[in-house]
């Protein structure tokens, strides 16, 4: 893989996140323009990127390499819950809640999917999807239960319909379906899904540009936890999923992609159900945007050891 090639794929990346700062400083890009911005990529954007990785001609390592994944994912989930729950020992109160939200939930949408994309293709898009998976379905119960407490049984049904019908799922589950049958899509079908799919990596930049832009990052320049949670989402979690994999012994691009994606920034949803359950909401966009910006030196410099 040359290095030069992801440098340039990630700054490309911060180059368009400036454009959205750039379009919120401007008014262009306004909250209620984001929000619908955020639906169109979650809702449209993502899943056709998503069913569109499945749609390429796949030999049997590929099809191993899914499964993998598979069990690559759910080590690597209970690996991060684990470790941050020991590593956050020393935090208190609700920024605990959200800095251990932070560390399981990553970004994977509007961070991890560009990037694997400029550095694997469609196939690491395939991978990255397996690892999303378990992203929408724990986000849903596990990542609940950590800001509200609880669920009682109508609410549990509720998040559980709400994960099947996740326009990520649906699309992870029909690609999956054409990979294993084989079903060969006509042409203006796969041209239309990949086209829609491409502005996925746009779209999420300039999301991100117009979150950081309105982040009072200053007010919190003297709280250690910032740092601490930094340090801990970004590098030592990462490091300790890497050190696993050297433990196993494996080198591979389903791997590798687990890694990449546990390296990513802080998820969106740490800051919006912060904001919905009243619990340390600005602390939480802090933490999002903060490891959002820090994460595309973070992730340059990843992707130089394990590549």
């Amino acid at each position: 893989m040359n290095l030069s090639v992801i440098t340039e794929s990630v700054f490309t990346l911060f180059f368009i996140i400036l454009v959205g700062v750039y379009g919120n400083r401007k008014k262009i890009i306004t909250a209620q323009i984001n929000k619908g911005l955020i639906d169109i990529l979650i809702q449209i954007a993502l899943p056709f990127m998503i069913f569109a990785s499945f749609l390429f001609t796949y030999d049997e390592s590929i099809k191993t390499n899914v499964i993998k994944t598979l069990y690559y994912s759910i080590a690597a989930y209970i690996i991060m819950v684990a470790a941050s729950h020991l590593l956050l020992l020393p935090i208190k109160n609700d920024k605990k809640i959200i800095l251990h939200f932070a560390n399981v939930f990553v970004n994977t949408g509007y961070v991890g999917f560009p990037i694997l994309n400029s550095i694997y293709g469609s196939e690491g898009i395939v991978y990255g999807s397996i690892f999303n998976m378990f992203f929408v379905i724990l986000v849903w119960t596990y990542g609940i239960i950590l800001y509200k407490g609880d669920f009682n049984k109508k609410e549990l049904g509720l998040e559980i319909r709400k994960i099947l019908l996740n326009p990520s799922i649906i699309a992870v589950c029909l690609g999956l379906m054409i990979m294993i049958s084989g079903i060969q899509l006509p042409g203006v079908i796969l041209s239309s899904v990949r086209n829609i799919g491409s502005i996925t990596g746009t779209l999420s930049m300039l999301i991100i540009g117009t979150i950081l832009s309105e982040v009072k990052i200053k007010n919190y320049v003297k709280d250690w936890t910032i740092y601490y949670g930094i340090v801990t989402k970004l590098i030592i979690i990462p490091m300790i999923i890497y050190f696993f994999s050297i433990l196993i012994d494996e080198s591979s691009k389903s791997i590798n992609t687990v890694i990449i994606m546990a390296a990513m920034p802080a998820s969106a949803m740490t800051s919006i159900l912060a904001e919905q359950y009243n619990k340390e909401k600005d602390y939480a966009a802090v933490i999002v945007s903060v490891t959002t910006l820090l994460s595309l030196v973070t992730v340059t410099l990843f992707l130089k050891v394990i590549l």
